[in-house]
């Protein structure tokens, strides 16, 4: 994952693939040193359905960034979403041969990894295993059982499945690509990182990430994750409704909405007109800026109630399950104008859009801080935490073998040992770890 002391973060989506390069200052704010950008041309909703298109996509921008920066990309962070993914809400225990020793980091272990023993769907493998809550002998809502006693551990997890044949595709792009996979990350986890503070998802929100192919939903009530959910819409469908509703060709269509887009029909008056230059010397198409709005809201609307009954699902009606801090906007789609007020017509919760400025270094380019680079600054983020956890486990090593490290009798040795495997066990490095082993023994 690391370049020196660089991180690289790899967003693979439906309508762009984006390469960013980046460090953390002394501030501990993120630096970013270059980003690529290219249009992506074999990924369809999120999955990717052309391979080599795909590889060609994320060679042009990862040489994009090589450019920008000066540096060369070798392992990359990548983002996973598409509508292959579903979460699940699941519980389970073990009971401990020992209730007089304390539960420790093996427990947890072997927790989850009864977990990832759970038979799926054909075809499916759960990809992420995120425990919420424990109880211990009964005693609910404790968020840390390590250093406690007792005989029965269980857990409440939320489960994250997705296609097996998918994600090894996207692993197969990287890797054909030239670069190394470091590691894997659901992409509404990854952009949650970039624009949540802790106050909201200790308060309870939902982030709603609006790319070209998906929507991403992500629910965080007392600072864990409660919910995740993928809606196989985004702004891709609305672009290819003004292109059958206005009958223009899909480039002029993307750049109607931008420019004028508005998804609150209300906003336009009838004789605002927008002239579009015919093909090859026919004659130029007037289309009234409230068609184009009323088209987009139609779309915009669907999209949003589809979220809003996901997040009914989890219970935000209920007083213990509210979401405080309301809904939180990002992505490419979150820019569409008048979509904030709209959400909250629709949803009555507090809305605002998110920014993955909190995080960037001051003197950061603006286009970065745009909800369009959302998910990539998160992947860029989870690399810079992981390539920071590989270069502090060696430095503990040398210190304990040079007898600078005081001890004090087993039980401290004990206590110190499982520290970097419950660090890795926050991100998806058992799902890294399999999918590096199928693409070597592929070849």
């Amino acid at each position: 994952m690391q370049v020196g002391n660089y991180s690289i973060g790899l967003d693979i989506g439906t309508t762009k693939i984006v390469a960013i390069i980046g460090k953390k200052n002394e501030y501990g704010k993120i630096e970013v040193l270059g980003i690529g950008k290219s249009k992506s041309l074999g990924v369809h909703r999120g999955v990717v359905n052309n391979i080599t298109q795909t590889i060609k996509s994320i060679q042009q921008a990862v040489e994009e960034a090589e450019l920008n920066s000066g540096l060369k990309i070798g392992s990359v962070v990548v983002g996973i979403a598409g509508q292959h993914i579903r979460s699940l809400q699941h519980s389970d225990y073990i009971t401990r041969a020992d209730s007089e020793e304390v539960i420790n980091e093996d427990d947890l272990d072997k927790l989850c990894n009864q977990v990832y023993k759970l038979v799926m769907l054909p075809g499916e493998e759960i990809i992420h295993v995120l425990p919420q809550e424990y109880k211990v002998d009964g005693q609910a809502e404790i968020k840390e059982p390590i250093g406690m006693y007792g005989g029965r551990l269980e857990a409440n997890f939320h489960v994250v499945v997705g296609q097996v044949s998918s994600i090894k595709n996207v692993g197969r792009c990287i890797k054909s690509a030239g670069l190394e996979l470091g590691n894997i990350t659901l992409e509404p986890l990854a952009s949650s990182e970039a624009v949540l503070s802790k106050e909201e998802k200790e308060a309870g929100v939902a982030l709603i990430d609006i790319g070209g192919g998906t929507t991403d939903l992500a629910i965080f009530k007392d600072g864990i994750i409660r919910h995740t959910a993928v809606i196989p819409f985004g702004g891709g469908v609305i672009t290819e409704d003004i292109k059958e509703g206005c009958s223009i060709i899909e480039k002029q269509a993307e750049l109607l909405k931008i420019k004028f887009g508005s998804a609150w029909p209300g906003e336009n008056k009838d004789n605002e007109i927008v002239s579009i230059p015919g093909l090859r010397g026919r004659e130029p198409k007037e289309i009234t800026l409230k068609n184009l709005s009323k088209i987009i809201h139609a779309r915009v609307v669907e999209i949003i109630e589809q979220v809003y009954v996901e997040i009914k699902n989890y219970g935000h009606e209920e007083q213990k399950k509210k979401l405080i801090a309301g809904i939180v906007l990002t992505g490419g789609g979150s820019q569409l104008k008048h979509l904030k007020q709209l959400v909250e017509y629709i949803t009555g919760m507090d809305t605002r859009i998110g920014y993955p400025n909190e995080h960037l270094a001051g003197d950061s380019d603006s286009e970065i801080a745009s909800p369009l680079y959302a998910t990539a600054v998160g992947l860029l983020m989870n690399a810079v935490s992981n390539e920071a956890k590989g270069r502090q486990e060696p430095v503990e090593e040398r210190t304990r073998e040079e007898g600078e490290l005081v001890v004090a009798g087993e039980e401290r040795e004990r206590m110190n040992t499982p520290k970097p495997k419950k660090e890795r066990k926050s991100v998806f490095d058992k799902w890294s770890e399999k999918l590096k082993d199928f693409l070597d023994n592929a070849e």
